[in-house]
């Protein structure tokens, strides 16, 4: 099943290529504004074999790595005081609500003013853009929790911290792994974006060199690479944890 499933990927990928390559040959527009799927090859090649695509791959992943780690770090523990403390969740959980709506984006002017031109700058980025989904699944997978199992485990002496590990978290892992993988998401965005503003290495300022070049090619080429990350870590990662989360839960 699974193999038939990757089959079908790589020919609907395959059959993509070769349709993207035969509107290139028909020459709609010119090369320097839609390139062919070869000239795109040949310059991630190129910036592959002058080793500047794996130092901005490096340096992308550290800072989402630092960034990511913040960020469920934080939305867990402010996930869970909201779902335990009525008024935190009166008072801070408006607040995380009204912050979610803010693009991660729109946080680079605030960084640049407090961080300057530095990796913390888009450190922050990154983590801003997905703590509030953390926070906010860690919330609701503690308030689903069932309150049977929070008072037979209180009975049995569980409480402070051991309550949080042993119970709260386990209980509501489900629903933080969906907010794992959305706070993942958006923190790849938002360092991606961080760079391309803060032009300071990375995937996103090969991108902003790409603009300043007039080099689609370049621009696309990282593009793709930005993407293969995306499904790699989604189907890689995240996919073989929700399952085995599922699995253990009994969900599938």
């Amino acid at each position: 099943m699974k193999k038939n499933i990757f089959a079908k990927k790589i020919i609907f990928f395959i059959i993509l290529i070769l349709f993207w390559q035969v509107i290139s040959m028909a020459e709609i527009w010119p090369n320097n504004i839609f390139p062919s799927p070869y000239e795109v090859g040949e310059d991630l090649i190129f910036s592959a074999s002058d080793g500047s695509l794996f130092f901005g791959i490096g340096t992308s992943i550290m800072r989402l790595i630092v960034g990511l780690a913040i960020a469920i770090a934080g939305g867990v523990v402010l996930g869970i005081f909201m779902a335990r403390v009525e008024s935190v969740n009166q008072t801070i959980g408006s607040l995380v609500l009204g912050l979610q709506s803010i693009p991660s984006i729109a946080w680079v002017p605030l960084a640049i003013l407090w961080f300057g031109l530095t990796d913390g700058g888009i450190i922050f980025v990154t983590a801003i853009g997905a703590i509030f989904a953390v926070t906010i699944n860690t919330y609701t997978g503690v308030k689903n929790i069932d309150p049977h199992y929070v008072e037979a485990a209180r009975n049995m002496g569980a409480k402070g911290t051991q309550l949080i590990t042993n119970v709260l978290i386990p209980a509501a892992f489900p629903y933080m792994i969906s907010g794992f993988k959305q706070g993942w998401a958006f923190a790849w965005r938002g360092v991606i974006g961080a760079e391309l503003l803060f032009s300071f290495l990375g995937l996103g300022f090969l991108l902003n060199v790409g603009r300043q070049l007039n080099d689609v090619s370049q621009v696309i080429s990282i593009m793709l690479v930005i993407m293969l990350i995306g499904m790699a870590v989604d189907g890689f990662i995240f996919k073989k944890i929700e399952n085995k989360v599922m699995s253990r839960w009994g969900l599938r």
